[in-house]
This record gives structure tokens, C-alpha cells and sequence, in this order.
């Protein structure tokens, strides 16, 4: 009989989601499709979403503290965060020129003739965080509780840092913390296998939401800006792969088929997030260690999200060229790594990638209100920059596990 892995059972979850929202995009009034919309994200961010943010934190939490404890001393943490960082920057810099090159090339926001928002329009945006103390408070945690209770990734990863350290350090004692968390975090795993068989529901929910409220009439207007991100995203995915290839060579193919359910689980629902659990367990079968797994992962999450930094760069020099604001090549330089560096300090933060656009736009004397002009496909642009997270990320857990010597073939498992 035949079997359909995660990955057909999503494929096909999204085929339905199309049919169902299209029907009611054509078949429903207003109010239905808005109260249509709104039970579909009762499966999709009330229940699956919830669920999938309920294990991140202790999972983070006990993997990266056994990673760190099992790498013995602060010189090899120093050394393996040296190099991770290393590769997120050279990454975070690869989205962000590609974006610059083809937004110029292309000059959309010109081509497109959008009619521009009022001047006193409000974007809802809070951009009160991308300050200096903001940056702090988005990294050092007041409470471990209160961050595992936000889900303040970064600030988790600082906390389990020292605590991974302290552990490794007090010998004997520390070895029965260590087998603990160890056996927890397998438990959490396991509970990540049982939430993810809710992913296929969650993904028809998400993508009819989403079909039903903008329908197709969307593309009409947006089409030649959402192809073209879609296609330099591609271009994107092509560049990391062929970056990666020299250092884990042919693998780096297998690397991409192994993660394809947690790719199309995060497009489907646009959140990153949704694969990070079953993620842990796919480089690990994949061969990387898992104690850089442990490592790279959560810090990839707040430092690499190589489809957001594409995103920004798209859409602040769309809304510049919108609004007929010339650029010289050293300012968009500079705003591209103002962007690279406020971005880091909002991890954690709802709508993360709006903040840091709108914080930097502002910078530049460039309108916030034109934000409004994306808003409307904002979640269609999320689902191409959330499965290039989930890719990239996958991507630096392999190469920085190669450059430690922690990258195995993967173990034949004999049916």
C-alpha cells in the first residue's frame, strides 16, 4: 500500500487550500470570507502555531545546554560561535546585495504605478524597539521565565549559553543536570512528532485563509513584484547552495531533500518557527552533530534569516523608488547594513521584518506610510521568506558541523 510522506500529505493540503479558498473567495460575501479567514487562522495560529511555540523554548533550552555542556570549555564554544557567526554575516550579506542588485535592475517601484498612501495614514508598526537600550532588552534576559514564556529566542540562547557553560564546570554534579535535560529534550521531540501531525490541517488552513481573503485579482497589481521576489529568492537558494557545495561538496543536495518537508511546512504556514522542532531531528538524521545542531540552530533563528534580509532590502528600496526618492549607490550601501545590524536587535518581535523596514525608512527620509503599499501581500511575501530561513539555516548547521569535523554520513536504517 502505498505511503505519502509529510511532505505529499502537505503538498496535497495545499492543493485543497487553494480549491477551498478560491470557492469561497468567488461564492462568499465580505462578512463570510472574513469570518471564513478568521476560523481558518483559529487552525493555524491558535492551535498549530501555539503548539509548535509551546516545545521551542524548552527545546532550545535543554539541546543547547547538552550541546554546549558536551563541548567541554569556553574556548570551543568561542571557536564554533566564531565560525557560525562568520557564515551568518557572509550570508546576511549575500541577501542583502542580491536584493540591491535586482530591486535597481528592475526598478519596480517605479514600473508599478501603485497610488501612494495618504501622508498622515498610520501603519500600526511599532518601531520604539530599534533603539540602543531596545537592542539589550531583546538580548539580555531580566527572567529566564518571562523568555521562555515570550519565546525570546535570542534571550533563551544567552541564558542556556551560561548555563551550559556552569554545567560542563562543576563536574560529576553537572553530568546528572546534563543526562536530564538530555532526556527531556528527547521527550520534547517526541511531542514535536505528535504536534506535526497536525501540519497538513494547518497548512490547508493557512493557504485557504490567505487565497479567500486576497484572491487572484491580487496578481493583477502585485504579480510583476511577487514573481520577481519569488525568483530572485530562487536566485538566492541557488547562491547558498553553490556557497555551501565547496565545503560539504555533493551532500549539500541531500542536505536540501532531507529538510524539504520543513521548507514547505514553513511556506505553506509562513513561520520559520513551525519547523524548528522537527528541524533538530532532520540535520541530526542528515549527519550533523548534534551538538552544533544545538548550537547553530537557535542562534540561526535570531542571526540568520537570510529571506528576511532579501525581503527588507526589496521592499525599502521599492518604497524609495515608489515615492521618487533617488538613492545614491553609498547610501543604499549604508541602509543595507543599517538593516543588517537593527535587524538582530529585534529578534523575538512581532512582524520583526516591518519593524526594522520601518525604523531604517525613516532614517532615509523615506515615507513609513508606504509600507501600506506591501501590507496587503505581506503574507504571501512571508511564506518565500520563511522557507528560505528554514533553508539557510539548515545550510549553516551543515557547513559550521564540516568545519568542526561533525558532519557524518547519515546511519542506514535496515527495514
Amino acid at each position: 500500500m502505498l505511503k505519502i510522506s509529510l511532505t505529499g500529505w502537505i503538498m496535497i493540503a495545499m492543493v485543497a487550500g487553494v480549491s477551498l479558498g478560491l470557492w469561497v473567495h468567488y461564492n462568499g460575501s465580505p462578512t463570510q470570507i472574513d469570518a471564513f479567514s478568521g476560523y481558518m487562522s483559529v487552525i493555524t495560529t491558535d492551535i498549530f502555531l501555539r503548539l509548535i511555540k509551546m516545545v521551542i523554548a524548552p527545546l532550545i533550552f535543554t539541546t543547547l545546554v547538552v550541546g554546549i555542556a558536551k563541548l567541554g570549555d569556553v574556548r570551543s564554544v568561542g571557536r564554533i560561535g566564531g565560525k557560525t557567526l562568520l557564515w551568518f554575516m557572509c550570508a546576511s550579506l549575500a541577501s542583502l546585495f542580491l536584493g540591491l542588485i535586482i530591486m535597481n535592475s528592475l526598478n519596480l517601484g517605479n514600473e508599478l504605478n501603485l497610488p501612494l498612501p495618504a501622508g498622515n495614514a498610520t501603519t500600526g508598526i511599532d518601531t520604539s524597539t530599534l533603539s540602543f537600550k531596545g537592542f539589550f532588552l531583546h538580548i539580555v534576559p531580566q527572567s529566564i521565565f518571562e523568555a521562555m514564556a515570550q519565546n525570546q529566542i535570542l534571550q533563551i540562547v544567552v541564558f542556556a549559553i551560561f548555563f551550559g557553560i556552569a554545567t560542563a564546570s562543576i563536574g560529576e554534579q553537572g553530568k546528572i543536570v546534563i543526562k536530564a535535560l538530555d532526556a527531556i529534550a528527547n521527550v520534547i521531540l517526541r511531542v514535536t512528532g505528535y504536534v506535526m501531525y497536525l501540519a497538513p490541517v494547518a497548512a490547508m488552513a493557512a493557504i485557504a485563509a490567505v487565497v479567500a481573503t486576497k484572491g487572484p485579482e491580487l496578481m493583477l497589481t502585485y504579480g510583476k513584484f511577487i514573481f520577481s521576489f519569488y525568483l530572485t529568492v530562487l536566485g538566492l537558494w541557488l547562491i547558498l547552495i553553490l556557497a555551501a557545495a565547496p565545503i560539504i561538496g555533493r551532500r549539500v543536495l541531500d542536505l536540501v531533500l532531507t529538510v524539504k518537508d520543513m521548507i514547505l511546512l514553513a511556506f505553506s504556514t509562513a513561520s520559520s518557527e513551525a519547523a524548528f522542532p522537527r528541524l533538530v531531528v532532520e540535520l541530526e538524521n542528515f549527519g550533523c552533530s548534534p551538538r552544533i545542531v544545538s548550537f547553530v540552530l537557535p542562534l540561526g533563528y535570531s542571526f540568520n534569516l537570510d529571506g528576511s534580509m532579501l525581503y527588507m532590502t526589496f521592499a525599502s528600496l521599492f518604497i524609495a523608488q515608489a515615492y521618487g526618492i533617488p538613492l545614491t549607490l553609498g547610501q543604499e550601501i549604508s541602509m543595507l547594513l543599517t538593516l543588517m545590524l537593527t535587524s538582530k536587535g529585534v529578534a523575538g518581535v512581532p512582524r520583526a521584518a516591518l519593524v526594522v523596514i520601518a525604523g531604517t525608512l525613516s532614517m532615509y527620509n523615506i515615507p513609513q506610510e508606504g509600507l501600506l503599499l506591501l501590507l496587503g501581500i505581506d503574507q504571501i511575501l512571508d511564506m518565500a521568506r520563511s522557507a528560505t530561513n528554514v533553508l539557510g539555516n539548515s545550510i549553516a548547521a551543515a557547513v559550521v558541523s564540516k568545519w568542526e569535523k561533525g558532519l557524518e554520513q547519515p546511519a542506514i536504517h535496515i527495514k
